[in-house]
């Protein structure tokens, strides 16, 4: 057994965006197809009901149709979908449906309805965790006002409700204190922008978002990160940062759906209350997709 299929979430596991119809239904046929050419790109698997994949703005029934569509598309041991909810029972809910469907794993949020505190966020991992499916946690104290810091990531991975943390604070320095406090918790990048800095400080793995649109050359700058050839990393991390960093901003679907777009793939329209991208940051986006396309990164 490979590390990857012991720890599914280890490698590089995109986020997917959802491909949407004109009237805003799930193209559920784009969204198998998609999955499938993520991994003959050289990604590893796919984390379907992210925010990327606007998990929030699904119907109950379209968010269990996009798992299994992924699954039926890739297999369940490449599909880790996002479980949040509102309640620990709906999120329980989500995890045993993620399992029954063939999924190794599943990706959770604290709970977010309200800044929880630190018993909240025990009593929610516990709960969830009884679904019987590994847990990766996800911090994103920027989008939710609860943060895991890494004594309380350590916590929750000693109690063995959680075996990974997908981090998006932005703040590099937690990694190597997260190392010290739990050093069998696996850190996942959960933000582009800081893919350079969390793979130098040890990170197994990397929920991505611009992927979607450049596999390969992502792929190949986690793959150098993680290896240790910083020239072959460090020249990819300069040429795709312009891109990188929106997957850090509140516009980030629209961004890398339009990304997809000026690629060739299908990003689409997103659901309300997102917008479309102001002219100027669609203008912006475009023309740093389009370099990235000339530097033959696509």
């Amino acid at each position: 057994m490979t590390a990857t299929e012991h720890r599914p979430w280890r490698g590089v596991l995109v986020a997917t965006a959802l491909p949407l119809n004109d009237d805003l239904s799930v193209d559920h046929g784009r969204f198998a197809e998609h999955c499938a050419w993520l991994v003959e790109n050289g990604c590893d698997g796919v984390v379907p009901n992210g925010s990327l994949g606007e998990y929030q703005v699904l119907t109950p029934e379209e968010r269990a149709e996009v798992v299994e569509t992924a699954v039926a598309a890739i297999g369940g041991a490449r599909v880790m979908p996002g479980v949040a909810a509102y309640g620990s029972a709906e999120s329980r809910r989500w995890a045993e449906q993620a399992r029954d469907a063939g999924c190794r794993a599943v990706m959770l949020l604290p709970p977010n309805a309200y800044r929880a505190d630190e018993r909240s966020v025990l009593a929610h991992y516990a709960e969830v965790a009884e679904a019987g499916v590994p847990i990766v946690a996800y911090n994103n104290p920027i989008d939710t006002k609860v943060d895991l810091v890494p004594e309380l990531l350590a916590k929750l991975h000693g109690e063995g409700y959680i075996q990974a943390v997908k981090e998006f604070s932005g703040d590099v320095r937690r990694a190597y204190q997260l190392a010290e406090l739990a050093p069998e918790l696996d850190l996942l990048i959960g933000a582009d922008d800081v893919l350079l800095e969390l793979a130098i400080a040890g990170a197994k793995g990397w929920v991505a978002g611009y992927p979607n649109a450049l596999p390969k050359s992502s792929v190949e700058l986690y793959r150098a990160a993680v290896s240790g050839d910083l020239g072959t990393a460090r020249k990819l991390y300069e040429q795709l940062h312009p891109l990188l960093r929106w997957d850090s901003k509140v516009e980030f679907v629209q961004a890398i759906k339009l990304s997809m777009g000026v690629v060739g793939r299908h990003g689409g329209r997103c659901r309300p209350p997102r917008v479309p991208l102001l002219p100027e940051q669609e203008a912006a986006v475009r023309a740093a997709t389009e370099k990235a396309v000339a530097a033959g990164l696509a």
